[in-house]
């Protein structure tokens, strides 16, 4: 079956809507908690670096930390996955942006007038007062668009982002989920075996990228994982990264090999000598 991403304004109601659709479907539904749990299998200290930068949006120096890399790239692996296995709804993440190569991926967003997004909230929180249910969803808001643009470099609000944009404050939950299902149904005929084998490599790509950003044998300052491709074609995988240690060139190239196991992959590892700055001295 097709792929159901949602991304959402806070209050707006997607997450009712994509909990809907995997119930009427019969669908995985994939949100915050699930990929927690996830990363925490893979060792505690990730699933607490994950419900960290879930609560704030990273600072400019925060973002070129080796711990805040390797939560984006366990947690792009982890979606990917997911989507791999099919009949899944994807709860925010960037799962519009991870797979909006994938022509059977249906991405939706919902928005509300904020009026009603208040309404919504101060239901949720009980006792709160409508000034603290906007300020809690200007500041969500405002923490999700600044994480997806230093992540994705793309505008979280943009409706060309998306293939479909619901308003909760126009349409009842009904409408909006009888549409995805429909449209659902009508993304199914773009799933060919071409466009299932570049969904496998994009799983591959990010497999590897996880596991070598959260190596900690490994000092690596830039590190990406794309598509080899010869025309139209994708047949292999290129790692490309900067690294401080000459030794660690033989090692990542290794360790992508057994990785990407039958799968061509090419290595394009720099070295970079690394500096550090002495401290202004005065006279």
């Amino acid at each position: 079956m097709a792929i159901l991403t949602i991304s959402r304004e806070y209050g707006s109601g997607g997450k009712e809507i994509g909990q809907a659709v995997s119930e009427l479907m019969g669908y995985q539904y994939i949100d915050r908690q699930r990929i927690l749990e996830d990363m925490g299998k893979v060792g505690p200290q990730w699933e607490e670096q994950a419900k960290y930068f879930d609560e704030i949006q990273p600072s400019t120096w925060e973002r070129y930390k080796w711990s805040f890399r390797g939560f984006v790239a366990l947690n792009q692996y982890h979606i990917l996955n997911y989507a791999l296995q099919d009949n899944v709804v994807i709860m925010g993440r960037g799962g519009n942006f991870l797979l909006k190569e994938i022509s059977y991926v249906l991405r939706v967003r919902t928005v509300a007038p904020i009026e009603k997004r208040i309404e919504t909230v101060m239901k949720w929180e009980g006792e709160t007062s409508s000034e603290h249910a906007r300020w809690l969803i200007e500041k969500a808001d405002k923490d999700m668009a600044g994480t997806v643009y230093m992540i994705y470099g793309s505008q979280w609000d943009d409706p060309k982002q998306y293939d479909m944009v619901f308003d909760t404050g126009i349409l009842s939950y009904d409408e909006i989920i009888s549409s995805i299902k429909d449209k659902l149904k009508k993304k199914e005929q773009f799933k060919t075996e071409e466009t299932k084998k570049v969904l496998k490599l994009k799983v591959l790509a990010a497999k590897i990228k996880a596991d070598i950003a959260i190596n900690t044998k490994f000092f690596i300052s830039s590190l990406n994982v794309d598509f080899k491709e010869k025309g139209l074609v994708k047949y292999g995988l290129i790692l490309r990264g900067v690294v401080h240690d000459q030794k660690d060139i033989k090692h990542i190239e290794d360790k992508a090999k057994e990785l990407s196991g039958d799968v061509p992959i090419e290595c394009d590892i720099q070295y970079r000598m690394y500096q550090r700055r002495n401290p202004l001295k005065f006279k």
